[in-house]
């Protein structure tokens, strides 16, 4: 059976269990404070450009969500997300649990529009009876977003300015992160994220890593005492070097990137065959998830063989289907895959 479910069916790239094992039995000193954490953060604010930025390293993308919204809002506050974004469909309420509401926004292809983010903030404080209401206190993204689709330099530019124009901050999911700097066609680079976004995450666990984000704060003043949050919301590491020795790894001779350029090249085969097959696209995704809409006889047959997912309902005659590749993904699984098409 082939298996093109998501990028986190793996264990580990192997340079990071290598090094894993290397240190398995050194004594250091918990919840982050030893010296391959302090390296990984140096790593990454170098590579952000971002030298006074604090770094974090979570477990989770779910858990680093959770932990960082309800960080940035306050009690009366909500969240302001595309109608599709990662937190609204595939979070099962995390951040409802927190006591806090996503507001949605239009989604076009996954992602938000500058103009709709300052309408819904300047049509929220017209109403005479806004202080019986949830306010906006910040903007979510995702780079890539739900659709595999990316934002390009002056997008983020303009949320930057809307969202300093009305003083919320700006978060951005990275969890894969790595697959829209790889990609054809990205204009951003993680100065620019670091630049433009108050927050926001590298994602290790779709990338290589056995789990682990990275959480970059380029404002630290809105998160004050946020080593405390994390430990409030269970999200604290005591064997915090594990995270640390993962993304010491990924940060070190381009590894983050050279991995996820692989998973790339692998979907675009599999999109070119695809198209050549006849079969349409969902959504033009230049990343490792690819959205395809498929006879419902040709996703039966097909599932003999390999596993893939149904994105949202099953519709009558055709339905729309998702493939991701992996940092591990190999050629001749693709290419296995092409031939049962």
């Amino acid at each position: 059976m082939l298996h093109f479910d998501c990028d986190y069916m793996e264990g580990a790239h192997p340079e990071i269990l290598r090094r894993l094992a290397e240190t398995n039995l050194e004594q250091t000193p918990g919840y982050g404070c030893d010296t391959y954490t302090e390296h990984a953060r140096e790593l990454i604010r170098r590579a952000c450009e971002a030298p006074g930025a604090e770094v974090y390293f979570l477990v989770g993308g779910t858990q680093t969500n959770a932990t960082v919204i309800d960080g940035l809002l306050r009690r009366h506050e909500g969240v302001l997300a595309a109608e599709s974004g990662h937190i609204n469909v595939h979070e099962a309420g995390a951040i409802e649990a927190a006591g806090h509401k996503v507001l949605t926004l239009p989604e076009y292809d996954g992602k938000v529009r500058a103009a709709d983010v300052g309408h819904y903030i300047e049509e929220f404080y017209r109403d005479e009876t806004w202080p019986h209401m949830v306010a906006p206190g910040m903007l979510y993204i995702s780079h890539p977003t739900e659709f595999g689709t990316l934002y390009s330099r002056s997008e983020l530019e303009e949320l930057h300015a809307v969202c300093r124009r009305h003083s919320i901050p700006l978060y951005l999911d990275g969890a894969r992160l790595s697959y829209a700097l790889a990609a054809e066609g990205n204009t951003l680079t993680l100065p620019d994220i670091a630049r433009l976004c108050d927050v926001f995450y590298i994602g290790g666990t779709k990338t290589g890593a056995l789990f682990g984000e990275a959480v970059v704060i380029t404002r630290p003043e809105l998160l004050p005492r946020f080593f405390t949050l994390v430990k409030q919301h269970g999200a604290l590491l005591a064997k915090g070097r594990l995270l640390g020795i993962q993304f010491e790894t990924l940060f070190t001779d381009g590894l983050y990137l050279r991995i996820a350029r692989r998973a790339i090249a692998a979907a675009m085969k599999l999109k070119e065959a695809m198209l050549a097959k006849g079969y349409r696209t969902h959504v033009d995704s230049p990343t490792n998830q690819q959205f395809f809409v498929l006879p419902n006889r040709e996703i039966d047959r097909l599932s003999r063989y390999a596993t893939f997912e149904l994105w949202g309902p099953r519709g009558e005659q055709e339905s729309i289907v998702r493939f991701v590749t992996s940092w591990a993904t190999e050629e001749r699984h693709v290419d296995e895959l092409i031939g049962r098409l």
